[in-house]
């Protein structure tokens, strides 16, 4: 049984706490469902992947493999930590790898992701690279245009980078504005990558549709039509969804194949202290509380709050010391 499991079980008989719990929900283990590596996977590719101890695919790796492959539009509908982002960057990565012209735009809604994001992706072209220089490397020049991007920088990414990665409002007020400038990277343009799209609702998501919009009608103009790829952990109605924010019909894919531990979900509510009043104890000392136990028990803990002060203050409570982070601290 681990640390979590008795942990839970443990406040489930404590009265004072499992009496709190309104409701509890257990879901269980899942064990993973693969697929073997695509058989026209470029060899580099594969030797690189065999190596990092890949030597298969979740399922719904390789059904977005085939999907892409089929040139159908795909939203990717899988768990956190599912292996989403393998899902787009290897198939194109084996396209750009094989094509000297096409090229491949990533959209993620913040600078921090992209610039994350950008590791992965060139470490995993270096990693190519050192097994057959010829395939990658000298082909694939991969940048990120966004408000951090050196301005000595940028004349160079606009004529070279064939892989971009930006953010919507970059791509709103840096890129669409100035598209003769962009004019080989949009003529080419083969795959038009949507990460976290859920972050795209209201009427920020409104304002991205129409950038998308945009986006389309000049890629058109310039004789291209991309292919999208959107990903999303967090969504209800993807489908719809979708379909309204890039005005094309997506083909969904949410079988997760991927291993995912037990989870629980417990939804809890502070004792109350003042039967007359109504008055419950403090949501920030019940969790102090219940944060003890799980760091007690060796259990990695993230605790969310809605501003700094409150992360803060329960620093303070916790272990008399001010958080690293202004979001979260595990004491």
């Amino acid at each position: 049984m681990t640390n979590i499991s008795r942990l839970v079980n443990k406040w489930r008989r404590e009265p004072s706490i499992g009496g709190n719990i309104t409701s509890w929900k257990e879901i269980p283990y899942r064990k993973p469902t693969l697929a073997p590596l695509p058989d026209g996977l470029h060899p580099s590719i594969v030797h690189v992947l065999i190596k990092h101890g890949i030597q298969t695919l979740f399922t719904h790796q390789a059904q977005a493999w085939n999907e892409i492959q089929a040139g159908n539009h795909i939203g990717i509908i899988t768990g956190t930590a599912s292996g989403k982002t393998l899902c787009y960057n290897l198939p194109i990565i084996d396209h750009l790898s094989r094509n000297s012209r096409p090229s491949a735009l990533y959209i993620y809604p913040t600078k921090a992701l992209s610039r994350d994001q950008y590791n992965i992706v060139d470490n995993f072209i270096s990693d190519i690279d050192r097994v057959d220089n010829s395939a990658t490397r000298n082909q694939i020049s991969i940048g990120v245009y966004d408000g951090d991007t050196p301005k000595q920088d940028r004349a160079t990414i606009r004529k070279n980078a064939r892989l971009l990665l930006t953010n919507p409002d970059m791509l709103h007020a840096g890129i669409l504005p100035h598209h003769t400038d962009w004019a080989d990277f949009l003529r080419n343009i083969r795959y038009l990558v949507i990460d976290e799209m859920h972050i795209y609702r209201g009427v920020f998501g409104s304002h991205v549709a129409n950038v998308i919009r945009r986006l389309k009608r000049i890629t058109n103009f310039y004789g291209s039509k991309p292919q999208f790829i959107l990903t999303s952990a967090t969504i209800a109605n993807p489908s719809e969804f979708a379909r309204k924010l890039t005005e094309e019909d997506i083909c969904i894919i949410d079988r997760d194949g991927s291993e995912s531990g037990s989870k629980y979900f417990l939804f809890y509510n502070p004792p109350v202290v003042d039967q007359k009043l109504g008055i419950r104890r403090s949501a920030l000392h019940e969790s102090v509380r219940l944060a003890d136990d799980l760091i007690s028990n060796n259990v990695q803990t993230i605790i969310f709050a809605r501003s700094r002060r409150t992360a803060h203050r329960f620093s303070v409570c916790r272990c008399g010391i001010p958080p690293r982070s202004p979001a979260s601290s595990r004491g």
